[in-house]
């Protein structure tokens, strides 16, 4: 048996989380590993997670390519643009996606190297302790033996499965299998109305298919300020995205080509369609499965999260987690932030994460961002507040765009003014927001926005004009 290779610091998963938390750890001068199990169609390392493989990067390429699709088969024309004889290529579209996702697991491996973390190809699991540490045994296309004083846990999420309706990626599909769908569904069925519900819907809605949408909650993007989700499910129901709310799911049947699923509507009447392809989409689940935490003794919660206090700290002594593996919520660029706060915590400084100001987007067209409370939230709070809007139809650069949906909405304390959420559905509202976090980061009132001069024409004007509009005095509209 081969000696165990000795590291200060083992981080278990290399999603966002993972091999952030990793490359910071390194920086700061600790020997590091990051072990990550991921492989792509060809069998070689595939660092990056979730997010990277069948989330965050994969799905913004398809919804910036059937983008493209859509302004050439209906928007073109009006900017003098004429196109003949358009064609979908579905094999390109997915092709680019897949250079897209291999290009950022090459970006990370290419940070390993750079920051002299060792990366180990395989799936990671707690083995014991060990003179003051742990033993961490890596199993897979790499088996080592590694010791290590820290381990970090950034494990992720699995999608979460509907009983009764177990994903095949064939016809039943999580969001790996809605991302590599070989040829468009006439008839596309999606469970669920959350971001991946309505991302991958309106995907596969621009390339052709007739894709409805069952929620099983009475109200439409309940975590999104009301005025917000209004808006936006009337822009998404315009566009041809058929939304059924206040859904009762009831059997779902493979058919050999096709899925039928029966539910009663909100009205209580039942209800039976049949797809060509089901996308189930109701959340995502912790994933410990395999990381033998029973072996150590580390806590999960009773919902399977890792158990950690506000510093992610676990009940063992210097094991971390981070991610969609602990509480918060489960975004891409929360877990980066625990991942840096955990390693200077490590090094002994003070990491922090602020979940108040952490940002919200949907990447639909037009995209649906927010950051702070809603509200909503404000009213059932008892919080004094006052509220500004302004919509994009007023905005110079909107009408050039040719993109006009949406408003930017300001939500500020009635006594002190300091801005308390800022929502916006709208053209890149994924960009503009972070002019709101910054805002918030540093307890702007709205009159700070109001009063900062914005480049004109451009988008950020419907920021500072919503701002402006708090104190009623909006000058555009």
């Amino acid at each position: 048996m081969s000696t165990p290779k000795q590291f200060d610091v083992v981080v278990i998963g290399g999603g966002p989380g993972g091999y952030i938390a990793a490359i910071r750890a390194a920086q700061l001068g600790f020997s590091v590993a990051c072990i990550d199990e991921w492989s792509n169609a060809k069998g070689a390392p595939a660092p990056g997670g979730t997010c990277t493989n069948v989330g965050c990067i994969p799905s913004k390429a398809l919804l910036q390519s059937s983008e493209h699709f859509e302004h050439a088969g209906h928007a073109f024309k009006e900017h003098g643009i004429e196109v003949s004889g358009l064609a979908l290529n579905l094999p390109q579209m997915l092709k680019r996606k897949e250079t897209i996702v291999k290009q950022n697991n090459d970006g990370i491996l290419f940070l390993f190297k750079k920051n002299k973390v060792s990366f180990f190809h395989g799936r990671g699991a707690f083995a014991g302790t060990a003179d003051g540490g742990y033993t961490i045994n890596v199993t897979g296309p790499t088996t080592e033996t590694l010791t290590t004083k820290h381990v970090v846990v950034a494990t992720g999420s699995n999608a979460r499965q509907l009983p009764g309706a177990e994903f095949d990626e064939k016809l039943i599909l999580s969001n790996t299998g809605a991302l590599a769908i070989d040829a468009v569904p006439a008839k596309l069925g999606v469970i669920g109305a959350g971001v991946i519900g309505l991302e991958m819907g309106s995907v596969w809605r621009r390339v052709g298919s007739d894709v409805t949408v069952l929620e099983g909650l009475p109200t439409f993007l309940g975590a999104v300020d009301e005025q917000i989700a209004k808006e936006a499910h009337k822009l998404f129901t315009k566009q041809g995205l058929k939304i059924s709310l206040g859904c009762k799911i009831g059997a779902i049947t493979k058919g050999a080509k096709n899925v039928t699923v029966e539910y009663a509507d909100a009205k209580g009447e039942a209800q039976k369609a049949v797809f060509d392809k089901l996308i189930i989409s109701i959340g995502r689940v912790p994933n410990t499965i395999g990381l033998n935490a029973e072996t150590v003794g580390l806590a999960l919660d009773e919902r399977g999260f890792v158990a950690v206090d506000d510093e992610c700290k676990t009940n063992l002594p210097n094991v971390w987690a981070v991610g969609d593996v602990v509480r918060g919520p489960m975004l891409a660029h929360k877990a980066e932030e625990e991942g840096v706060a955990v390693a200077e915590r490590i090094a002994g400084q003070h990491g922090h994460v602020n979940f108040n100001t952490v940002p919200w987007v949907i990447y639909t067209s037009p995209e649906i961002a927010w950051v702070g409370r809603t509200e909503q939230q404000l009213k059932a709070d008892g919080v004094a507040y006052k509220a500004g809007t302004f919509p994009f139809m007023a905005n110079g650069r909107a009408r050039a765009l040719g993109d006009t949906s949406g408003m930017v909405k300001f939500l500020a304390d009635a006594t002190t003014d300091e801005i308390l959420g800022v929502h916006i559905v709208g053209p890149m509202a994924s960009e503009l927001i972070s002019e709101a976090v910054v805002a918030m980061e540093f307890r702007a009132s709205s009159e700070d926005i109001a009063r900062i001069c914005h480049a004109h024409p451009s988008l950020s004007e419907a920021t500072k004009e919503a701002a402006l509009a708090v104190d009623k005095r909006s000058l555009n509209f």
